[in-house]
């Protein structure tokens, strides 16, 4: 009895001087990060999760494009009024820019669950012992870029958000102060350049990775951006003279499944085809609807093609259209036509660069690129001429630069540019970037950058109006009363995560 008392004492006084430690025993059994992250093999599967939100970003009906390009003058949506079931997606084309939107509030949650995996990552890898430095890190790089990439996505989108840099770890610590877009942009920075200086190259780094060259062009892009043309100019042309990367021969090869991650691509996000839940869908997103099984079965090659109905979005706008010019091979490889088995057939335009043979219906097997070369070549026009040399930024247009068997004018089969002054060549060079980067998530964040959104969108939103029918509105129908009423350069912050957070 006197042993059990002295013991009994014992574990009290155990459990006193333990305090609240004695309850924050890491789980057995589950997975948390005390437990997980503790070997090279960890971080390696980490990093692989992390890349994972980026596939949902980019797809869907509910993805980034409808923010970037159908938000633009680029693109709209075919108004069917059998199915009524698109108005989130409707309202993003016409800018009725609601919190409650689902499009916005897919976008701001899947780029913040990228956030957090790289956060996860960061804050625990420098506690572990790796193979080696290189190996290290090229996986602290990866995180950062990620990072980065999906904090631009964000500050466009929104402007002023949360910045999370560390695993949140108590409720309190998942609501955040908004911080400012200068503030975010000067984050991304940091995030980039460090990622930059990590990262291999891409002729030695594992097909599909965030490399040095796709860090070099995250930075750029941000001083773009910011309209600080004399930064990015000297890192354009760090990737331009680093021999990495060069024009593909014709345009449509860089689309090519047999192409995937070619000599053009400097990041672009990965799908594979098949069930397995790693496939592209946004081939189906962007056609018209409904379509017949014939023509899916000519359209995709599926071996179980069915009749289809649905909401087409990302139509090419007819502004779009007028914006090649004869003879441009950029327009067939870019934009095609499908007639619909509506009771009075219909035939529509609809974007194809992302439309190549596949298997299985709805599960398909393209890419999306997020920077790719003729970016760089353009961008860097871009900040030459802004900076006042005109003759020399039309070099990265007409001429081919470096390895590249091609310049972008001679590719797309038309002459070179002859414009002079700094004004025409600053037109030309925003063409180029229309048509070249059509439905690559480009065009609203240039005319952002421009200065010209809001005129823009306000004469294009009054096109649409007094002409419903040449913008894909059937008979007797109209664009909303409210749609194009007032043009705003940033959404509202979704009102789902404002239920969460005081600073919303």
């Amino acid at each position: 009895m006197k042993s059990k008392i002295i013991l009994f004492g014992l574990l009290a006084v155990m459990l006193t001087a333990c305090g609240e430690e004695f309850l924050n025993v890491p789980s057995q059994t589950s997975l948390t990060s005390e437990i997980y992250f503790q070997k090279e093999s960890d971080f390696q599967a980490a990093i692989n999760a992390n890349y994972a939100p980026l596939r949902d970003v980019y797809n869907g009906g509910t993805a980034i494009w409808a923010l970037t390009e159908m938000q633009s003058d680029n693109a709209r949506y075919i108004f069917n009024p059998d199915l009524r079931a698109s108005l989130n997606q409707e309202n993003v084309a016409d800018f009725i820019q609601e919190a409650s939107n689902t499009v916005s509030t897919n976008v701001y949650r899947v780029n913040y669950r990228t956030i957090a995996r790289a956060n996860q990552i960061l804050a625990t890898i420098d506690g572990v012992t790796f193979s080696s430095d290189a190996v290290k890190n090229n996986i602290k790089g990866q995180a950062l870029f990620l990072r980065a990439l999906s904090y631009f996505n964000l500050v466009q989108i929104f402007g002023s958000v949360p910045v999370h840099l560390d695993p949140a770890k108590s409720i309190e610590e998942t609501a955040l102060p908004l911080s400012t877009p200068e503030e975010i942009m000067t984050l991304i920075l940091a995030d980039a350049k460090a990622a930059k200086d990590l990262l291999p190259a891409k002729s030695v780094a594992e097909v599909g990775r965030a490399t040095k060259g796709a860090a070099t062009m995250l930075v750029a892009n941000v001083y773009m951006q910011k309209k600080d043309y004399t930064s990015a100019e000297p890192l354009l042309k760090e990737i331009v003279t680093s021999g990495e990367y060069k024009l593909m021969p014709t345009y449509s090869s860089i689309f090519d499944l047999k192409n995937k991650n070619n000599s053009e691509s400097i990041f672009e996000i990965q799908y594979r085809q098949g069930s397995d839940g790693y496939n592209s869908s946004f081939c189906y997103t962007f056609m018209p609807y409904p379509l017949s099984s014939a023509t899916i079965a000519s359209l995709t090659g599926v071996t179980n093609p069915n009749t289809l109905n649905g909401n087409p979005y990302n139509i090419p706008s007819p502004d779009l259209i007028s914006e090649y010019e004869t003879g441009d091979k950029r327009l067939d490889a870019t934009i095609g036509k499908a007639t619909t088995n509506r009771a009075v057939p219909t035939t529509y335009p609809f974007c194809i660069k992302y439309l190549h043979p596949h298997t299985l219906l709805n599960f398909a097997d393209d890419n999306w690129p997020v920077y790719r070369y003729a970016e760089t070549l353009l961008s860097l026009a871009e900040a030459i001429n802004e900076q006042g040399k005109p003759a020399e930024a039309l070099a990265y247009i007409n001429t081919a630069i470096g390895g590249s068997p091609v310049s972008i004018r001679e590719r797309a089969g038309l002459a070179t540019v002859t414009a002079s002054s700094q004004a025409d060549v600053r037109t030309a060079i925003m063409h180029e970037r229309r048509v070249e980067l059509a439905f690559e998530n480009k065009r609203w964040n240039d005319l952002v950058r421009y200065g010209t959104a809001v005129q823009t969108i306000t004469a294009y939103g009054a096109k649409i109006k007094a002409n419903p029918a040449t913008y894909y509105f059937p008979a007797g129908y109209n664009p909303p009363a409210a749609a194009f009423a007032s043009i705003n350069l940033v959404w509202p912050l979704p009102a789902d995560e404002s239920l969460y957070s005081p600073h919303f």
